[in-house]
């Protein structure tokens, strides 16, 4: 079960010894993240992706689908980072009735060792930043 500190204590109040490691180990949770790899040229992420970094190892083209809430429903403010570990260079594409949008429509990954960021905003709707290129 979640922690859930009392206001009057976040606000200029004290924090008993298991309080305050109580907390902090809630907040880490929230911060740590696991990593699937995947050695495919083709991946749809799935709902265990959330707030993963999805590793693409290979060697030529990758393309990783984001499918839609119908198929897999991904809580609004889910993070997905896709990080290029191989040469092959990911695309992220969006599944039927989604929509990714990126700054400039940037929806590849720079180059070996790349990373981005997919945060869901919406049911069918993501926004797609980081080291990326058209």
């Amino acid at each position: 079960m979640p922690y859930t500190a009392p206001l009057d204590k976040v606000v200029g109040g004290t924090f008993t010894h298991t309080e305050f490691n109580t907390l902090a180990d809630a907040a880490e949770a929230a911060f740590v993240t696991a990593t699937t790899t995947t050695g495919s040229t083709a991946y749809t992420l799935t709902v265990d992706d959330a707030a993963k970094v999805v590793e693409t190892t290979a060697a030529t083209a990758v393309v990783l689908t984001v499918p839609p809430n119908s198929a897999v429903p991904f809580a609004i403010g889910t993070v997905v980072s896709p990080r290029q570990y191989g040469a092959g260079q990911i695309t992220v594409t969006p599944g039927t009735g989604v929509t990714v949008r990126s700054r400039g429509a940037a929806l590849k990954t720079a180059g070996q060792y790349a990373e981005a960021t997919l945060t869901k905003r919406a049911t069918d709707e993501w926004v797609l930043t980081g080291d990326l290129v058209t």
